[in-house]
């Protein structure tokens, strides 16, 4: 059933539009009076050509809107898959539960997307398999899951287990993003006030020293040297700067940039320890929510290697995963590969040992997860003194070099 994009009036009046599944315009139209509204203007959400459309002298705007699209976030996937699990879990069939939930999604793009699902599902197609045809939305953790819970019949289950999972993961970053952004704000604005100084502010000062033919003290000197360089070739400083970013991600993109890089993340003073705890907790927490949903352990681990983002860990897991192919356990290659703190090893072992690998390597999340939320908040804490110190000592720097001279000029008057 096509989902067509509509425009109309209600009974007072107002302009209203939305989204809504209909076999044909006609159709449409019948739905929308029932619900009170009258249609102007329709067509199908998926044909560039706006097939279908019904055309009206009332309405000849253009709404650039349909033409971009709406950015699909983790916490839309965690509703959508919520509201899913809810309905197959009290009891209704699958091709009835998608049709509610793409009523019920509000993010446009997710709808278009839901509602291809649901046309699949209905042909005979697994849930699994349609989800799988948009990899840019959902992960290969999704689409094996849903598939472990459909070949199990714990669909609802599953389902719940994403939600729980995805939901986490978006409280997680949103925590770490939310306390990083008053730090990036000060960099910015400390860097946008030093740039109209040096190349507005400094050079209208410093004309007083040059036309005075006096000795000018070291610092005052640097100064002036700087404010030239800002403002007389910023052109070039953007373009080098442009251009070391461009030759970066172009080196970050060879294999070997690429583990250089993770390399030096993960030895780096302060953030290193934070790169490798956000790694080990999202390591631990999807092969959990994997295994515990039904997913054989050569296949999770396969996955988990590639959402772990860091390629030097990622190497270490494709290593456990050989290893166990042959018949070892977890535990012994993690403590090989030596990218694992100790305390990780041990208590996969103990997991292992017990038959509790699950409930283990979630502890092992939570655990890292927390240690990593009270790292950025100490680090976010350090930062904003230092920031200041910064800031203020380049602030002093300038205001000493311009002292410094207007000093000596009135000790030579005073003469």
């Amino acid at each position: 059933m096509p989902v067509f994009e509509y425009k109309g009036f209600d009974d007072k009046g107002s302009a209203v539009k939305g989204l809504r599944e209909a076999d044909s315009p006609k159709s449409l139209r019948t739905q929308l009076r029932k619900d009170g509204i009258y249609l102007t203007e329709a067509f199908v959400e998926n044909d560039k050509r706006r097939g279908g459309k019904i055309k009206s002298a009332l309405d000849r705007d253009v709404d650039v809107s349909r033409f971009i699209p709406e950015r699909i976030s983790i916490q839309d996937v965690a509703v959508a898959t919520r509201q899913l699990a809810t309905l197959t879990n009290a009891g209704i069939p699958l091709v009835e539960a998608l049709t509610a939930l793409v009523d019920q999604v509000e993010n446009r793009s997710l709808k278009r997307i839901y509602s291809t699902v649901k046309q699949k599902v209905n042909e005979g197609i697994s849930l699994a398999d349609a989800l799988a045809e948009h990899r840019k939305v959902f992960s290969n953790l999704f689409i094996n899951m849903v598939r472990a819970g459909e070949s199990s019949g714990a669909l609802d289950v599953v389902l719940f287990r994403l939600a729980d999972f995805t939901e986490g993961q978006s409280r997680l970053r949103s925590k770490i993003l939310g306390t990083m952004v008053y730090p990036i704000i000060m960099v910015i604005v400390g860097l946008g006030i030093l740039a109209i100084l040096f190349a507005v502010v400094i050079p209208r000062i410093t004309l007083i020293f040059k036309n005075a033919n006096a000795q000018l003290p070291i610092p005052t000197r640097i100064l002036i040297f700087s404010s030239e360089i800002v403002s007389n070739y910023w052109w070039l400083l953007l373009a080098l700067i442009l251009a070391g970013v461009f030759l970066g991600r172009r080196y970050l993109k060879t294999p070997s940039g690429r583990m250089r890089f993770d390399q030096l993340s993960l030895r780096a003073p302060i953030f290193g320890p934070i790169v490798r705890m956000l790694a080990i907790a999202r390591f631990s927490r999807t092969l959990a929510t994997l295994l515990s949903s039904g997913v054989p352990l050569l296949t999770a681990l396969d996955i988990v290697k590639n959402i772990v983002t860091n390629v030097v860990l990622g190497k270490a897991i494709d290593d456990v995963r050989e290893a166990v192919r042959e018949g070892a356990s977890i535990a012994d290659p993690l403590r090989r590969s030596k990218q694992f703190p100790p305390i990780v090893v041990h208590m996969v072992a103990i997991g292992e040992r017990s038959g509790a690998l699950e409930p283990m390597l979630l502890k092992i999340a939570e655990s890292y997860e927390q240690q990593t939320e009270m790292r950025v908040g100490m680090l976010t804490t350090l930062l904003e003194p230092l920031m200041i110190l910064l800031m203020g000592g380049g602030v002093g720097f300038v205001v000493m070099s311009i002292l410094m001279p207007i000093l000596q000029l009135n000790q030579f008057v005073g003469r």
